[in-house]
């Protein structure tokens, strides 16, 4: 099957497929088309090559890291005065969903490591600068569920415990994570947010042995003793939500006042819509050379000439067509509202989440249909259709990216309900 790119499935008179995040405001950095092109070469070479190896190893490789690095994919939302790019996410999802179709795992390890570093660019400065004023190349980890609640101190907090799925935690130089702060001036109740904690101050358990997305290393952050962070290193979920969070005090670009949680989830939804897309192109391949062996009679048939197989590749094309459309749509609608100054509003911010999950539910349908009709053959290890199956799978299994818990916060908010989830 010849290799289709972005443009294959974006009309360029789509109104979203020109969004604001598609272009870079930093002199010198690389275009769009030069970003894509060395996620394609990585697609279908190094990732694709060592897929079985990522997930035998339950971990991105260094070396795969630093094609990531040297191919510029974690300076894409980096801030420009530390030598980012400054990308949004909708040129974000066309070079994640790309390295999916050669490696999900690999793509999430890439995915989490880059938006991370938009997420970064939200923290205060004094953070910025702890982060990437000796080491502009760092990336984080991070686990945000509030799994623990840290102590007021004197210029900070004392936090320790555990945070569970933090994916590419083997190649990160800091750690994100989740805690309940203790009521304080500004917010009189216990209040959730992220804590930033550098390598040195927090070990690796190796926890992280599943059926699907082995290769993201999504291991445990530990913290044995209680570890003082400073004050500067806190963001606030309500922060981050406020499309006004610390860091766009001095990241003037709007890409940094969009809202948490109507953008970052697409760092987990680009994966599978790349995964959904090997998948595709698997049986796409597998089905052009086949012939049916016939446990006792009809043998001999070539696959591609069975009607199922023809009417699932028209399904599985559909849905991840749909699947597309509905995320850039949204991503570039919320991109468009930033850099007119709008503030995104809740209908729109509960509207994006309802399409992260439903568009990953139809990403993983995708998959289904194809898989359906691999036969005994499509099961062997060294058949990557069945590593997209799983993975896409076990994507689509996310919390945030849970269709009844989504689906029900959205079906709150149209009946006038207080909408309770994440937003």
């Amino acid at each position: 099957m010849d290799h289709q790119d972005i443009s294959d499935f974006l009309p360029p008179e789509a109104a979203w497929f020109d969004a604001p995040g598609r272009r870079s405001p930093v002199a010198g950095a690389p275009s769009l088309e030069t970003l894509m092109a060395r996620a394609r070469e990585l697609s279908g070479g190094y990732l694709k090559e060592h897929a079985r190896r990522t997930e035998t190893e339950r971990r991105v490789s260094e070396e795969a890291t630093a094609l990531f690095r040297e191919a510029g994919f974690f300076r894409m939302m980096q801030p420009a005065r530390f030598g980012g790019y400054e990308y949004g996410f909708t040129a974000f999802i066309d070079i994640i969903s790309e390295l999916g179709r050669g490696c999900p795992s690999s793509s999430w390890g890439c995915s989490l490591g880059s938006v991370h570093q938009w997420l970064l660019g939200t923290f205060p400065l004094q953070a910025q600068e702890d982060v990437w004023n000796d080491n502009p190349h760092a990336i984080m980890c991070g686990s945000y569920a509030p799994a623990a609640t840290c102590e007021k101190v004197d210029g900070g907090y004392l936090v320790s415990g555990k945070w569970h799925w933090s994916s590419n935690i083997d190649n990160s130089d800091w750690a994100l994570i989740g805690v309940f702060f203790p009521p304080d001036d500004e917010t009189p109740e216990k209040h959730a947010g992220f804590l930033l904690v550098p390598r040195k101050d927090w070990a690796v358990d190796d926890d992280w042995f599943t059926a699907g997305q082995a290769g993201t290393g999504s291991k445990t952050v530990w913290i044995e003793k209680p570890t003082f962070v400073p004050e500067h290193r806190k963001l606030t979920f309500a922060q981050a939500s406020s499309n006004n969070p610390p860091g766009a005090r001095t990241n003037d670009n709007p890409l940094y006042r969009l809202p948490f949680l109507s953008t970052v989830p697409v760092c987990l939804v680009a994966p599978i819509l790349g995964a959904a897309q090997g998948a595709i192109d698997e049986f796409s391949e597998m089905v052009g050379v086949r012939v049916t062996r016939g446990a006792v009679a009809g043998g001999g048939g070539r696959l591609k000439d069975f009607f199922p197989v023809q009417s699932r590749m028209a399904e599985a094309t559909a849905l991840l067509d749909a699947a597309r459309l509905l995320i850039y749509r949204d991503t570039a609608d919320v991109e468009r509202m930033a850099a007119a100054g709008q503030k995104i509003d809740v209908d729109t911010r509960i509207r994006n989440r309802r399409d992260h999950a439903f568009a990953t539910r139809m990403a993983r349908d995708a998959i289904e249909a194809v898989f359906a009709n691999v036969g005994g053959n499509g099961m062997a290890l060294e058949q990557p259709i069945q590593r997209f199956w799983r993975d896409g799978n076990t994507i689509a299994k996310h919390i945030s990216l849970n269709w009844d818990a989504v689906s029900s916060m959205v079906g709150q908010q149209m009946l006038g309900l207080e909408p309770k989830g994440q937003y």
